[in-house]
């Protein structure tokens, strides 16, 4: 049979002696079944990009067998008491490097995580969709990972509000209402603004294990407002109440983001790596507003307490993922 089938072409050297970064099968979907403490299983709904490192010396990797790693793996994941996607990813990486024999091996996971939440007046019971992300890279001896959350949520701007508080100023005014009169009514009651759905995703890089919870809690705050499934209309007017009174622009977002890790995670050393991003989907532009933050958290909090000015170097998340 082995004659028939020929000789593994990939393990060939290639007519060009390059090696590739990455080489791998992306968009990858399955139902995985974790239990948690108490023995009850739930599934989620999961999305998987996993790579090799291809060395110069050969031609290609065995496709089949990232698939393999994964059925694999997904069905020793079931039988654990309490796994976690933080340690989906980490053997994922670790089973790709020693099977494609790669020097390292990367796994990226997506997974649809079911928060329920409740609504900030009638304090009904919805239930929300989360994305957790896992990233792991492994030299198939050891692995390095981050792991967080991808959340909804919207934001007012904070610069269409200032200026509608001019105008509102001054029909007040006009009004026959004295300057003061017309600033304390404008700091009372909420103004209009533009504003739009963001979507805020935060990464913590570090051995220990960070509440989903806790992360979901923080990039919502860092927003306007979070946004619900279900709204009756007390709900609703206090959502929109609320968060145009907390306008925030993109850039604000993110440094909440940060602020929040530093002050709300104090167990997280400052070798913890951190990246915040904020995309806001703009209401009256035809383009989208982002904004990033990538680096350690020591530095981090060391420029929230002044000690610095701005970041020693740049630092992206594949910079450190692929840290010695």
């Amino acid at each position: 049979m082995a004659d028939l089938l020929g000789n593994d072409i990939q393990n060939s050297a290639p007519q060009a002696s390059l090696s590739l970064s990455r080489v791998g099968v992306t968009g990858l979907k399955r139902v995985l079944r974790l239990n948690d403490a108490s023995g009850r299983e739930t599934l989620f709904f999961a999305e998987m990009d996993l790579y090799a490192f291809l060395d110069a010396s050969r031609s290609g990797v065995h496709m089949s067998r990232f698939i393999e790693n994964i059925e694999d793996i997904a069905s020793e994941i079931a039988l654990m008491p309490s796994p976690d996607f933080e340690t989906l990813t980490d053997r994922m990486a670790l089973s790709v490097a020693r099977t494609q024999g790669a020097a390292r091996a990367e796994a990226r996971l997506t997974a649809q995580y079911p928060m329920t939440k409740r609504t900030p007046v009638s304090g009904k019971t919805v239930e929300n969709l989360c994305t957790f992300i896992g990233i792991s890279v492994s030299d198939g001896v050891r692995a390095r990972r981050a792991a967080g959350v991808r959340v909804n949520g919207f934001t007012a701007c904070p610069c269409a509000r200032e200026m509608i508080s001019e105008r509102a100023r001054a029909v007040l005014e006009g009004a026959g209402y004295s300057e003061a009169q017309a600033r304390e009514i404008i700091s009372l009651v909420p103004l209009a603004s533009h504003n739009q759905r963001g979507e805020g995703t935060l990464l913590i890089g570090t051995e220990n294990r960070v509440r989903v919870e806790k992360l979901v809690d923080i990039v919502e705050d860092a927003m306007s407002s979070g946004i619900y499934s279900l709204l009756k209309r007390p709900d609703e007017m206090s959502v929109v109440w609320d968060g145009h009174m907390k306008p925030r622009f993109v850039e604000d977002a993110v440094r909440w983001m940060i602020s929040g890790v530093a002050l709300r995670i104090p167990e997280l050393g400052d070798d913890a790596f951190v990246m915040a991003r904020q995309e806001n989907f703009e209401s009256i532009h035809t383009h989208n507003a982002t904004a990033e933050r990538c680096g350690l958290l020591g530095e981090m909090r060391r420029e929230l307490r002044g000690e610095i000015t701005g970041p020693s170097r740049p630092m992206s998340l594949d910079s450190w993922l692929y840290m010695d």
